[in-house]
């Protein structure tokens, strides 16, 4: 999508610190990081949140999870970390394309606000 903000990282138009990328995904730290571990994961084709999930690229979840817990075996929390994503406005998606915050390197709270 032309005016999307994580297809422009994701096609390197704008800067990223990179985690993780394959064929399908891309990973790259948060820059407003809420843990000492903080990056995002999200699908490279556009899609625009976790609502409009359905048979035809639900298998790309599959993957990032994959992903998720080798990156946390590899960095050495995989003891702890919460997964988040958001859904639209109201749910505190502020980039229209689905993606999913990793966080962790710190006790996580709950109800998490």
């Amino acid at each position: 999508m032309e005016d999307c903000l994580f297809c422009k990282i994701i096609a390197g138009e704008i800067p990223s610190a990179k985690v993780y990328e394959d064929e399908t995904i891309y990973a790259f730290r948060d820059i407003d990081p809420k843990a000492p571990v903080h990056f995002l994961v999200l699908p490279k084709a556009h899609i625009a949140s976790a609502a409009e999930l359905g048979p035809e690229n639900a298998g790309i979840v599959a993957h990032i999870f994959e992903v998720i817990a080798a990156i946390a075996a590899r960095e050495g929390f995989a003891q702890g970390f919460r997964v988040v994503t958001n859904v639209g406005e109201q749910g505190g998606q502020s980039v229209p394309h689905l993606h999913f915050h990793v966080l962790a390197g710190r006790d996580m709270s709950w109800p998490p606000g």
